[in-house]
């Protein structure tokens, strides 16, 4: 599964362009999700320095990533080219309607994702 994973407020608890404290359970799950083998990009806004700063701080945390800000390899290949919305089966973000779920709760969300077959992941 391709998993996105917003930076500033989701992995940690600073806003940008400070950043805080890993957010709880975000390194534990994190790994657990690339060692199952999901592919995860890293979804920022942040740009220069400041993205450098943080791909700095998720190597410091042992926080895994495949990508920044760009597509899976064989995704870009089936569907051509490279558009500016990063494709992914699950966004994570602090800022989706209802607030950040913990990680726990994120982890088991995506879990109890089942492929259908027709339609993408469903509950």
């Amino acid at each position: 599964m391709i998993i996105a994973v917003d930076f500033d407020g989701t992995l940690h608890t600073g806003k940008y362009p400070n950043i805080g404290e890993v957010r709880p359970g975000a390194v534990e799950y994190m790994q657990k999700l690339k060692q199952e083998g999901h592919y995860l990009i890293l979804w920022t806004c942040r740009e220069g320095d400041h993205l450098t700063e943080a791909i700095n701080w998720l190597k410091e945390f042992d926080i895994p990533f495949d990508r920044v800000n760009d597509h899976e390899p064989k995704n870009k290949a089936q569907y051509g080219g490279s558009t500016r919305k990063v494709f992914a089966d699950v966004y994570i973000d602090d800022r989706q309607i209802g607030g950040l779920p913990s990680w726990e709760e994120i982890y088991k969300y995506i879990l109890h994702l089942v492929w259908d077959g027709e339609t993408g992941f469903c509950w």
